[in-house]
């Protein structure tokens, strides 16, 4: 009998799917966090009886035939990378990304992270950079006698010298795409890292063909819907209780031919 087996693929399939459910609810206040979500695939089938074969020496066909399947598994975990909405923060150095694009990160190791969170800061040496400490990319550097930073829609930095009428610009910005945002590989602390599924990042300015703006003064909220969540979560759990009682009542018929005398 299958069903055993069947019923704690289902199991498994459904503790995974809230594990990602719970990870979305715990993310939901994360800055430009892209919620998940469990895709599934049926497993391999038994052929008791083919689909095409010969049912006859006459050359008649078997229409459907006997496919039992046994069971199911997770497949993936999908980022969906819809936009979040934007909030007001008035902070000068927070950059929202409205449209398609990513940030560039040097991390420590010299290498490219890419991350939707614009929280930034400034370090002592005036670079500006993440909540980390990692600089951003391309490296650019406020003057220390600056008042005032301004960062247009296309990524241009600018700042205000105390006496001066004219901003200076400070550097230029650059936003990274790529071909398959799913196939990148989640870092921790809002980074994210391309992978051969993904493909090479390809950059360019904000607001040019296929590249978003930037906008000073805000960061992007995470795309978790509570209620969506919420939803899946209890059908989830419902689908995990139907699978025990599947094993349940495999059980209590095994027990009964056991009982046979």
């Amino acid at each position: 009998m299958q069903a055993l087996n069947i019923g704690a693929t289902g199991m498994l399939a459904q503790q995974t799917n809230v594990e990602v459910i719970s990870n979305n609810i715990a993310n939901m206040n994360t800055t430009a966090f892209k919620r998940h979500r469990a895709e599934f695939q049926d497993l391999l089938y038994q052929d008791l009886r083919r689909v095409g074969s010969n049912s006859s020496d006459a050359g008649t066909i078997v229409p459907s035939g006997i496919q039992l399947g046994v069971g199911v598994r997770v497949a993936s975990t999908y980022r969906v990378a819809e936009q979040g909405s934007l909030i007001l923060t008035d902070n000068q150095l927070d950059l929202a990304i409205r449209g398609r694009g990513m940030f560039q990160i040097q991390l420590p190791t010299g290498e490219t992270a890419y991350t939707r969170a614009g929280s930034f800061q400034v370090n002592a040496a005036g670079t500006i950079v993440n909540a980390d400490g990692f600089t951003v990319l391309p490296g650019i550097t406020v003057d220390q006698a600056a008042v005032g930073v301004t960062i247009n829609q296309s990524g241009q930095v600018l700042v205000k010298l105390d006496g001066q009428v004219t901003e200076q610009v400070a550097g230029q910005l650059q936003l990274a795409t790529f071909q398959n945002e799913a196939g990148l590989e989640h870092l921790g602390n809002n980074l994210l890292a391309a992978t051969e599924a993904s493909g090479a990042a390809v950059t360019g300015l904000p607001t040019t063909a296929g590249f978003g703006g930037i906008f000073q003064g805000f960061i992007e909220s995470s795309n978790v819907d509570p209620v969506h969540e919420i939803t899946d979560l209890i059908t989830a759990q419902r689908g995990y209780e139907l699978n025990s009682k599947v094993i349940e009542t495999a059980d209590q018929m095994m027990a009964t031919v056991n009982n046979i005398r």
